[in-house]
C-alpha cells in the first residue's frame, strides 16, 4: 500500500464523501464503521471508479477493545496512516439538558470524545515516530456556538476543537499536522440519527434552507491534506450561505432573480 487514509464513520455522510474525495487524490483507504454491508458498498463504488485499494473494518468507536484490536491490525498491515480522519460522531435528542436521557449523554460522550481520543491515541505514536501524517478531526460550529437543547453535543465538539489544538502543540517539533474541520448546517443522516429515526422531524431541520452537502466538507478535507509540508491549517469553519453563525440562519433568503 502506498499513501493511505484511515477514516472512521466512512459508511455514510461526510465520512463516505471524504473517502471518495481522497480516493480521487490517489489515497488507498482503510475505512471503518459499524456496518460492514455499507462499507462493502462504499468499497465497491470507489474501486470501480478509482485505481485505489479500499479495506473495510467493522469498528464501533465506543468499544475500547475494538479500537485496540482494529488499530493494531491496521498498524501491523499498513503502518502509520498518512491521513487519519476522525469522522465518527453523532447527536442524540434536542431537549433541555434536564430532560436529556442519560443513555444519550453517554453515547455522545463515548462516540464524539472517547472514541475520537482513543483512535488518535492508537495511531499518533507511529505517526510521530515516522515524523509525518495528518490528523483531521470533525468538529462542528456547535463547538464554537452553543445552541438550545444540545448542551452535551456542543460540549463534545468543543472538546474536539481544544483536543486538536492540544495535540498540535504536542507535535510542534514534528511534521505531523492537525486540522479541525467545523461544519455548520450539512444535510446528512445526522439529523435522522439525532431524532432516533424520525425522518419527518429530520427533514424539517433544513426546511427553507440550502444546507451544505457532504461533498462540500470532503472537498475542504481533500484540500487541507494536500498542502505543502510547510503549511498547517489549524481550523476550517464552513457555513451554509444563509448561516450567520453556527446557530443563526435565515430561512427566507433573498434570491437574485433574472
Amino acid at each position: 500500500m502506498s499513501k493511505y487514509a484511515f477514516i472512521t464513520g466512512a459508511s455514510s455522510g461526510i465520512g463516505k464523501a471524504t473517502a471518495k474525495a481522497l480516493a480521487k487524490k490517489g489515497y488507498d483507504l482503510v475505512i471503518a464503521s459499524r456496518s460492514l454491508k455499507k462499507l462493502e458498498a462504499v468499497k465497491q463504488d470507489i474501486e470501480a471508479s478509482e485505481h485505489v485499494t479500499v479495506t473495510p473494518f467493522v469498528l464501533d468507536v465506543t468499544d475500547t477493545a475494538g479500537i485496540h484490536q482494529t488499530t493494531s491490525v491496521v498498524l501491523e498491515k499498513f503502518g502509520a496512516p498518512d491521513v487519519l480522519v476522525n469522522d465518527a460522531g453523532l447527536a442524540r435528542g434536542l431537549e433541555p439538558y434536564d430532560q436529556t436521557n442519560e443513555e444519550d449523554i453517554l453515547e455522545m460522550v463515548d462516540t464524539n470524545i472517547k472514541g475520537l481520543f482513543l483512535v488518535t491515541h492508537a495511531f499518533l505514536p507511529a505517526m510521530v515516530e515516522r515524523n509525518s501524517g495528518h490528523i483531521v478531526n470533525l468538529g462542528s460550529t456547535a463547538g464554537l456556538y452553543a445552541y438550545a437543547g444540545a448542551a452535551v453535543y456542543c460540549a463534545s465538539k468543543a472538546a474536539v476543537k481544544t483536543f486538536s489544538d492540544g495535540i498540535r502543540i504536542d507535535c510542534m517539533a514534528t511534521d505531523v499536522k492537525v486540522t479541525t474541520i467545523q461544519p455548520g448546517m450539512v444535510e446528512t443522516p445526522f439529523s435522522e440519527v439525532r431524532f432516533h429515526g424520525d425522518k419527518e422531524r429530520a427533514a424539517n431541520v433544513y426546511k427553507d434552507i440550502e444546507p451544505l452537502t457532504p461533498d462540500d466538507i470532503a472537498d475542504a478535507i481533500a484540500y487541507v491534506v494536500d498542502t505543502p509540508r510547510r503549511v498547517q491549517i489549524s481550523d476550517v469553519v464552513l457555513l451554509a450561505n444563509q448561516q450567520g453563525t453556527g446557530f443563526l440562519a435565515c430561512k427566507n433568503p433573498k434570491r437574485n432573480a433574472k
